[in-house]
């Protein structure tokens, strides 16, 4: 527990205002995510959009965790049957293509750290449908958040809904604190127990942000070394937040005029009970 920080109020002001700013650079691509543009394209959109509106940096930019190369893009996007840190290039987006855009910036030391899923001209009934059950797992999960609450509470109600739907969670990635470091303690599972794991304090700040698989949960990596895909070619879908522990539950640091509303299952408090 020692190694958790427990933020300040200024702290959390600061992470406050990255995680809107995070946001924000999701709303202002949301126009151009649309049939015939290049992932290479958004990152370029997205870069500049950090760097000469926002003044904020792009923390995934040359990122190098221990064994990695550098991540040599702004942001990840990944498409159809890549979970998770897909590099931006020269793949041109087509209709039914599902896609998630990850963001993390660092304005004034702090990091804001976010992912939405967009649905590319005309998805597929499949392609939605995982789209909104995985948002739901996540507002599933960011609806235990309270003081007392573990992290095993998050973790096995997300693993129960993505089961009962029929799809698989990945097990391989998972949710991490964040401030000042862009992935610190603890880390936040998307399986698990209820009431076991890490204790949840006021002043904790972390991601939630299941990665949910339409067939099995095997992974394999590409060649790239940062790509991760389905090992059965299956359609992923992630959605992420930054979430703050607060005195009475939770606030959402990632949010902003375009972030998506709850959905019914966590609106409906009946729904909510594991």
């Amino acid at each position: 527990m020692s190694s958790i920080s427990i933020k300040t109020l200024d702290e959390i002001e600061g992470m406050r205002l990255a995680g809107r700013l995070a946001s924000e650079v999701l709303d202002y691509i949301t126009p151009f995510v649309k049939p015939g543009v290049s992932t290479g394209e958004l990152d370029r959109l997205c870069h500049e959009y950090m760097v000469n509106v926002q003044g904020t940096v792009p923390a995934p930019l040359n990122y190098a965790p221990p064994g990695y190369t550098p991540y040599p893009k702004a942001i990840c996007t990944s498409v159809n049957d890549v979970i998770c840190h897909g590099i931006p290039g020269d793949k041109v987006l087509k209709s039914g293509d599902s896609v998630n855009i990850d963001i993390t910036v660092i304005k004034n030391g702090f990091h804001g750290d976010t992912s939405r899923m967009f649905l590319v001209g005309e998805p597929s009934i499949q392609a939605r449908r995982l789209a909104e059950v995985t948002y739901e797992c996540m507002w599933l999960g960011i609806s235990k958040v309270k003081p007392g609450a573990h992290l095993g509470d998050i973790g096995h109600v997300i693993q129960q809904h993505a089961e009962k739907m029929g799809y698989s969670v990945v097990r391989e990635f998972c949710g991490h604190g964040i401030g000042r470091v862009f992935h610190e303690e603890p880390q936040v599972l998307h399986y698990g127990r209820p009431g076991a794991g890490v204790e949840l304090q006021a002043g904790m700040t972390f991601t939630i942000e299941p990665m949910i698989n339409a067939g099995r949960r095997e992974i394999k990596e590409m060649p790239d070394g940062w790509t991760i895909k389905t090992k059965d070619r299956s359609l992923s879908a992630q959605w992420e937040h930054t979430v703050l522990v607060t005195e009475t539950g939770y606030e959402i640091l990632t949010k902003s005029e375009g972030t998506p509303p709850p959905p019914a299952i966590v609106a409906d408090k009946s729904a909510v009970a594991a």
